[in-house]
């Protein structure tokens, strides 16, 4: 029996197994496929890093000889993380979990050919596993073809002809707007997401995030849990970091239209919520202006003034209704998201949105601890610049466990 398994071979488990080397913890860490999977396989082939390279922070990790504000293409990002686990000496195995169960004051791990034992366990496969399905999707209409976001990978992959996304979150804008740039008309329909500039008054996003203590905000700020699924601020890396939000799209082409309700006939019906749904991403943005505002002003740091919002386009359609089949839609892309997947996980843990019930990654349950959340701890506990911080507690929470003590106090 193995003192410790650590579930998943990205940025979450990969920490996790250097704070746990750190500190002389046996473990293994188990991955579906090869290292970095979701990044291989889940992003198209444009995709870029959302932060720039400053905010890779993985323990023992040396970027030294990178642009420290340039935002990272995928395929970089995989060969990043293959060296990383190299350099850390990562004890990577491969091995799909597929049932994890408490047995005898221990866990069993059940894979497709093999079951193994563990004293404790770090689930660090991420919270977003599981594609969001829309409910409509068994009614696209005929000849149209649908996918998720998750599986898309270029334009070219798509039949010629228009493309409705539904979604306008990171990744229905950021392929969004990749399709208008090749020459494709994009109708996208409009959820509440926030957003903001890339650079604001001549500053980068993520900047701002630390700065203004946005990174540092703990789940206290949530107006609901359920927030706790919203996607981020909607940016984009690609083209050395730029603005990418429904209003970019519009102004670079595509249509706008409220929350999609079904299709029928033939045709896509929205919500009449278009501009309310806009005005919650401007509302966002005016929100973390003001605290970019108070902190220059606080700081005497001399910036130059923010650029006005630049004007809509004249609307010439009709923001409730899209006909498929005279719009020459051809693809319907789901950009709905993802939501949490660990019903593998045969322990009574998890709370009403199927996230474990945890403290700052520690759950109820001894010996099982979780890296990679959204707001496990912090805002910025998912993300290359936080879950370091949070493999570092779990790893001294895991020793603490083995050890017979009581857990590391937040």
């Amino acid at each position: 029996m193995i003192d410790c398994d650590v579930i998943g071979a990205g940025q979450a488990g990969l920490a996790t197994s250097y704070h746990l080397s750190r500190i002389g913890v046996e473990h293994l860490v188990l991955e579906r496929g090869r290292v970095a999977e979701t990044w291989r396989g889940a992003r198209w082939d444009s995709f870029h890093l959302n932060t720039p390279n400053w905010c890779t922070q993985l323990p023992g990790l040396d970027l030294s000889g990178a642009d420290p504000d340039a935002f990272a293409p995928r395929d970089e990002v995989v060969r990043m993380f293959e060296g990383y686990a190299d350099d850390i000496g990562a004890p990577v195995r491969t091995g799909d979990v597929t049932a994890l169960r408490s047995q005898s004051g221990a866990f069993s791990l059940e894979l497709a050919d093999d079951t193994l034992a563990a004293r404790s366990v770090v689930v660090a496969t991420g919270a977003f596993q599981q594609p969001l399905a829309n409910r409509a999707s068994n009614d696209t209409p005929h000849g149209v073809l649908q996918m998720h976001t998750s599986t898309y990978r270029k334009p070219g992959d798509l039949p010629d002809g228009g493309v409705l996304i539904v979604g306008s979150g990171q990744s229905g804008c950021e392929i969004g707007l990749e399709l208008i740039e090749g020459g494709r008309d994009v109708h996208l329909a409009v959820g509440r997401c926030g957003w903001f500039p890339r650079r604001y008054r001549g500053r980068e996003l993520m900047r701002w995030m630390v700065d203004v203590g946005v990174a540092e905000e703990t789940p206290e700020v949530l107006p609901t849990p359920a927030a706790r699924v919203a996607g981020n601020v909607v940016v984009s890396g690609s083209r050395g970091g730029r603005d990418c939000n429904a209003l970019v799209l519009e102004r670079a082409g595509a249509r706008l239209y409220g929350r999609f309700e079904g299709f029928e006939d033939g045709r896509a019906h929205f919500a009449s919520d278009l501009e309310d749904s806009l005005e919650f991403g401007r509302t966002f943005e005016a929100n973390l202006s003001r605290r970019c505002d108070a902190w220059v002003e606080a700081t005497g740091t001399a910036l130059p003034p923010a650029v006005a919002e630049a004007e809509r386009p004249a609307r010439d359609h009709d923001p409730t209704e899209l006909e498929l089949d005279r719009e020459g839609v051809k693809t319907v892309l789901w950009a709905g998201g993802f939501r949490p997947a660990f019903s593998w996980i045969e322990l009574p843990i998890l709370d009403e949105l199927g996230f474990p019930r945890a403290t700052r990654g520690v759950s109820e349950v001894p010996g099982l601890a979780f890296v990679g959340l959204p707001w496990l701890y912090k805002r910025k506990s998912p993300l290359l610049l936080g879950v370091g911080e949070d493999a570092a507690f779990v790893a001294d929470a895991v020793a603490a466990h083995l050890a017979g003590e009581s857990q590391p106090s937040t």
